[in-house]
């Protein structure tokens, strides 16, 4: 370890005393504007976490104490999942352009200039499964095994047609850049239940399939945006240490780490005293955070001592890291040791062409490790107060996209339906919740919009959306937004 140079201290003071962007507006202010620019700016021109040190005005009582959200990144269509059309089977390759101008559908470029819209069928097999006979496909039959544990809902809506704003709207509650993401909200406004381990946890899970259309997803998505930077989730690597450095470099031990550590701590608090700037609080808590996880990571990852019957739940896949049946099998470790959200993104989902190959698949990779996921979490009692979420971020049309043939065929995109399944965390299980027209192209019962997911999920985890706001550029900023956001009351326990 080098020493520190003679005249560290002047060093450091002369940095302290530097005029950054945020001290010269911060300094130059006074009178009325000052007032005025503290009004503006609110907590954050002060560098204060919103939720820090003071009572949260939106707790209520919760369902839930942590949540999984399974994220199919490309959307899976539901003409082959939930949505079952049998009719549709008499009408094969109907041409549907003068039906779809009547709509007033929006079309990507990707099939706008076709000559003709033929209807596309599924070609899967559906089946009634549980007390409620919901319909699903033969491609999921481990779903279709706990159709009372899970509640499905046929009737989501969205306002994206493409998939980066889609997915911003699902994940972000927005469509533009710089929002913060459903796990930073949980984070932010509940905390932590383990100090050791972060709030927010993602996994990204890798898809069998070498032939899948695997859609490009940004960390915008699990990013805390205008939150405070702690808030953001923690990508845990599929291969490897799930989290880089956080072992101790060769000829460095655990003893002299933390005198390094207090050492730092004592810097940055005097430079936050000086600055004001939160970003040093978010450094400061990220490498403590890093600290403690040295303890906690190598025996979360450690998966040997799991027994036989764990991989005849989830599937010999479990056994692989990396894998969706390894990472939902991740999940039930991170939630087990007190993580509060965990994202499990999984892609290729995007099915333009040749929908019938990869979706069946695709399915193949998630189905058994979702089962797998419920019923061990509700073994060991933990299904009551873990809200489980499983969906893309919008659906597929009934045209086919490119050439149509009795095997094979491709969707568009379509944001007007699309089917999701929740379950756990006072969800009603053995539900189907909302219907679709004899299409499956518009809802015509119980629409459940974006917002009206978020405001779902947050009620459930002991949040009013209404009342959870952080002050940002002048506004009261929310996951919910400014557009009405109802709370699906028809699909609670």
């Amino acid at each position: 370890m080098n020493p520190l140079p003679p005249d560290w201290q002047q060093t450091f003071e002369r940095y302290n005393d530097a005029i950054t962007r945020r001290q010269f507006f911060r300094q130059s202010g006074t009178g009325l504007g000052a007032a005025a620019l503290a009004a503006l700016l609110g907590n954050r021109a002060l560098g204060a976490d919103a939720a820090a040190g003071a009572p949260a005005p939106w707790k209520i009582a919760p369902k839930a104490k942590r949540a999984i959200y399974i994220s199919l990144i490309g959307a899976p269509s539901q003409l082959e999942l939930f949505d079952y059309k049998p009719h549709l089977q008499t009408r094969f390759k109907e041409d549907l352009k003068d039906w779809l101008a009547g709509q007033g559908e929006r079309l990507t470029g990707m099939t706008s200039r076709q000559a003709a819209f033929p209807l596309a069928p599924s070609i899967f097999k559906f089946a009634q499964h549980g007390q409620s006979g919901a319909w699903i496909s033969e491609l999921l039959p481990w779903t279709a095994k706990m159709a009372d544990d899970i509640c499905i809902i046929r009737s989501m809506k969205t306002d994206a047609i493409n998939h980066e704003p889609a997915n911003q709207l699902v994940y972000t509650g927005s469509m533009q850049n710089g929002k913060a993401s459903i796990g930073s909200w949980l984070s932010y406004g509940l905390g932590t239940l383990n100090q050791d381990l972060p709030a927010f946890v993602v996994l990204h899970a890798k898809h069998s399939s070498p032939f899948s259309n695997v859609q490009a997803i940004s960390s915008r998505l699990w990013g805390a945006g205008f939150l405070p930077g702690k808030h953001a989730g923690v990508s845990f690597r599929p291969q490897g240490d799930p989290v880089l450095y956080l072992n101790d470099a060769p000829g460095v031990p655990r003893e002299l780490r933390r005198r390094m550590l207090d050492g730092l701590d004592e810097l940055n608090r005097r430079s936050y005293a000086a600055i004001g700037d939160p970003e040093i609080q978010t450094r400061t808590q990220q490498y403590e955070m890093a600290f403690r996880m040295q303890a906690s990571i190598p025996e979360l990852a450690d998966l040997s001592k799991e027994p036989e019957s764990t991989y005849a739940l989830y599937g010999d896949e479990a056994r692989n890291r990396g894998t969706f049946a390894s990472s939902a099998l991740m999940a039930r470790r991170l939630v087990e040791r007190g993580v509060r959200f965990v994202q499990i993104f999984h892609r290729g989902w995007d099915q333009h062409g040749t929908l019938p190959r990869d979706i069946a698949s695709q399915c193949k990779d998630v189905d058994q490790a979702c089962y797998g996921l419920v019923q061990d979490l509700k073994q060991r009692g933990l299904l009551d107060d873990t809200l489980v979420i499983w969906g893309g971020e919008f659906g597929r049309t009934v045209y086919c996209q490119g050439t149509l043939t009795e095997t094979n065929y491709g969707r568009d995109h379509h944001p007007r339906c699309f089917s999701i399944w929740m379950a756990g965390g006072g969800i009603k299980g053995g539900v189907v919740h909302g219907e679709t027209d004899e299409m499956s192209y518009n809802i015509v019962k119980d629409p459940v919009h974006i917002r009206d997911l978020h405001a779902t999920i947050l009620h459930q985890m002991g949040i009013d959306h209404d009342r959870m706001s952080f002050k940002f550029q002048g506004l009261d900023q929310r996951l919910t937004g400014v557009l009405p956001a109802k709370v699906v009351k028809g699909i609670l326990a």
